[in-house]
């Protein structure tokens, strides 16, 4: 079998690269949906979300680029256009929403989103013996996770 350049095996690597090109897709999205909430966002916990809706998209454009340049190290093309973006991404895109509450709600789905996808990723990584893959995914994740947490307890 053949290897690409860092010493995995091509074929094994096609379908994490799959994987991939569709979490970066979502993150995406993901990432719009943040600027939309943080351009958008009023009432009376305007500074507050405003504030960390900024903070995750400034954390998203780290990951969304992390994921392009892994996707690059295993030797294919990340998704590069929002026509591919939206067509392989599952979360959609959050178009005038207006009530705070919500957006929170929807980012909060949204990890959840890129959570499955990230968890599928490092299964794959791990079941293919790429280590870089699975040690990115578990990161994410972890950071994810705890974003998760502190948006639900917002709701309670």
């Amino acid at each position: 079998m053949k290897t690409n350049d860092i010493g995995l095996e091509i074929k094994e690597s096609k379908d994490l690269i799959k994987m991939l090109n569709g979490l970066l897709a979502n993150y995406q999205i993901y990432y719009q949906n943040l600027r939309n909430f943080h351009w958008n966002v009023s009432g009376p916990n305007f500074f507050e979300l405003h504030a960390k809706f900024e903070e995750l998209y400034t954390v998203a454009t780290v990951g969304i680029d992390s994921v392009a340049e892994r996707i690059l190290t295993l030797g294919a093309r990340p998704f590069s256009s929002y026509g591919e973006y939206i067509e392989n991404s599952g979360i959609k895109e959050a178009k005038e929403v207006e009530d705070s509450k919500k957006m929170v709600e929807i980012i909060r789905e949204n990890l959840n989103q890129l959570l499955k996808l990230e968890r599928k990723a490092l299964e794959s990584a791990n079941e293919h013996g790429d280590e870089g893959t699975a040690s990115l995914m578990s990161d994410y994740i972890t950071e994810k996770e705890k974003v998760v947490w502190m948006l639900s307890a917002y709701f309670k």
